[in-house]
């Protein structure tokens, strides 16, 4: 059991730490492509590549098991993505950044709605959710006023929400005992199946010529690859290890590595109050898991016991 939870931890740090640089590659794309014809671009070649990868078929799926693939396909393929792009073009970055990081609070409320009984939640985790949230907005709004837009801002929320449904979805569908790339395949299929309708709204007319552009190639197959199949089939593995609560605390850890790959690729300068607010959102992911906070009271007591040895062998 230890294992198959060890298994999870690096399954959700290898999603994080490539999701944590997608941001370079989609503005990269996005001074060729809209937000649409990128969506539909990653998750049709990412459903491709997961066919490649494993060539099976799903099979024996009950009507309950295909309902819930399709939902957790419109939220988390379709209307996720879609709110976010959306959000984007309404506020700041540093707005959204913030805000989509409630998904995990968002993910607790909706647990408990639902009397989700496998998903723990302790002081731990409560503690360091604030600590982890803390330190977000500390890297979001380093040196910038703080705008509001209600449009905007009220779209980064619900994608925030949908984000935490999708993983609930994800949970359960990791309760069926079906293979994981299978699963994630189907839920991409469905996701396809509401984001093309979206193509006709949003005035999708891919260029294909762009696409063997070096620079579009790349990134293109970085996202496909990378952010789509791989990172989909590690978070769901997580979700289905570590459950949907756990799991996505790790989301407050994308702002930090998003401000390590700036400073390494595209070389930007970390201030004081940025180094503050990684080390605080680093505390609050690792006191948000299950044995972190009492981990600290550990070598705190450890600290005090070995203390009052070395006083007691000075006195005699």
């Amino acid at each position: 059991m230890e294992n198959k939870e060890v298994l999870g931890h690096v399954a959700v740090l290898l999603t994080i730490l490539i999701w944590g640089t997608t941001f370079i590659s989609t503005k990269v794309l996005l001074q060729f492509f809209t937000p649409v014809e990128i969506l539909a671009v990653r998750f049709l070649l990412g459903y491709c590549a997961l066919y490649i990868i494993y060539p099976r078929r799903l099979k024996g799926m009950s009507f309950k098991q295909e309902l819930i693939c399709l939902f957790a396909g419109m939220c988390g393929i379709c209307l996720y993505y879609l709110c976010e792009n959306i959000a984007l073009s309404y506020t700041l970055a540093s707005n959204v950044g913030v805000l989509i990081c409630l998904a995990p609070l968002f993910t607790v409320i909706l647990s408990r709605f639902f009397k989700l009984k496998k998903e723990k939640i302790g002081i731990s985790f409560c503690i360091g959710c604030v600590i982890a949230f803390g330190g977000v907005v500390l890297i979001s709004f380093d040196n910038q006023s703080v705008e509001f837009n209600f449009i905007g801002d009220c779209l980064a929320v619900l994608a925030a929400l949908i984000w935490a449904i999708y993983s609930l979805l994800t949970k359960k569908l990791g309760e069926f005992g079906i293979n994981t790339i299978l699963l994630t395949r189907r839920v991409f299929f469905y996701g396809l199946i509401f984001i093309l309708p979206l193509s006709f709204v949003f005035d999708f007319s891919l260029n294909q010529d762009l696409l063997f552009k070096p620079e579009v190639y790349f990134n293109f197959l970085f996202l496909v690859l990378g952010v789509s199949a791989l990172c989909f089939v590690t978070w769901n593995f997580a979700v289905k290890i570590l459950g949907a609560v756990k799991t996505g605390v790790y989301i407050y850890a994308v702002p930090v590595i998003t401000v390590i790959t700036s400073v390494l690729i595209l070389h930007e300068v970390v201030t004081v109050k940025i180094l503050i607010g990684l080390a605080l959102t680093l505390l609050g992911v690792f006191i948000a898991e299950e044995h972190g906070l009492r981990y600290i009271g550990f070598l705190f007591l450890y600290k005090k016991i070995d203390l009052f040895i070395y006083r007691g062998y000075l006195y005699f």
